[in-house]
């Protein structure tokens, strides 16, 4: 174990380098625990394990917290074993107790990158570049390789939304397991799938446009307008839509214009500069 070139010990000395630094290159999972934890000495050997196993998928940092007590308060470790994952600086998350093997690997799994995640990268980019049959051929590459990876499901739904099949790609978020049902990315799959069907049977983008220059408040051809911003990349012209509609009539499709502004900013990552602008001005126009 103390020769593995994947496993650490880390200090409040090394802390920042073995694991802060060290996560923005790959996870680091960091184990807390005490001799006299009984079973802290249970889960070393099967952590240890997997360090190995996964072959440097993840780096395993050992916190003696009885050596290293402000740094085990640093991270509120109030019981023993805590474990933390950590990416990109922070942590991001954590079990306690010594579980067994096959439930530590499914907590990694749901955390380390995996060979099928760089298949699915690129058929998003073919995707963002409107090569539909090529970014099919990554995804089923990638199913190939690795069935069990769920995220495979919404790169599915993803691109049946994009090729207009909007039901079938519902169907696929219906059927997502129970671990990626509040995830990020599969919020911003359902607001593709969500403003893809707004454009079924809609008419021709001239004629909607020709129909608000002639009645400004006619809140379907404003509503699917946005749509097709969105689905052209134009994301602030949708927004832009959507917040008129907002103003001129809150009740139509049951607050759809909020509903709406919010789909686009999980499409967007909720942080960029375009989401905190909009969402102060939906906010203001709100209250």
């Amino acid at each position: 174990m103390a020769n593995s070139p994947f496993i650490v010990t880390a200090t409040a000395e090394t802390f920042d380098t073995d694991v802060l630094d060290a996560s923005y290159q790959r996870p680091v999972l960091v184990d807390f625990w005490a001799d006299w934890c009984a079973p802290c000495r249970m889960l070393m050997p099967i952590l240890a394990k997997l360090a190995d196993a996964y072959g440097g998928r993840f780096l395993l940092a050992k916190v003696n917290t009885d050596e290293e007590r402000e740094l085990a308060a640093q991270f509120g470790i109030r019981s023993l074993p805590t474990v933390q994952l950590f990416k990109n600086g922070q942590p991001v998350d954590q079990f306690m107790g010594a579980l067994p093997e096959s439930q530590v690997r499914e907590f990694l799994d749901r955390h380390l990158p995996r060979e099928s995640d760089k298949l699915l990268a690129r058929a998003e980019a073919l995707l963002r570049g409107g090569d539909l049959a090529g970014a099919a051929k990554q995804i089923g590459q990638a199913r190939a390789k690795d069935p069990a990876n769920a995220r495979i499901q919404l790169a599915e739904a993803r691109i049946k939304a994009a090729s207009g099949d909007v039901s079938a790609a519902q169907g696929l978020l219906d059927r997502l397991p129970l671990e990626l049902l509040q995830d990020p990315e599969a919020a911003a799959v359902r607001a593709q799938v969500a403003f893809a069907g707004a454009l079924t049977d809609a008419p021709p983008e001239t004629q909607l446009a020709a129909r608000l220059q002639s009645n400004p408040r006619d809140s379907d051809a404003r509503y699917r307008l946005a749509a097709y911003r969105v689905a052209e990349g134009d994301f602030e012209g949708a927004l832009d839509q959507l917040l008129e509609l907002l103003k001129k009539d809150r009740a139509y499709g049951e607050d759809a214009a909020r509903k709406g502004m919010v789909m686009i900013f999980d499409l967007l990552g909720g942080d960029s500069e375009l989401v905190t602008r909009y969402r102060a001005k939906m906010l203001s126009a709100l209250y």
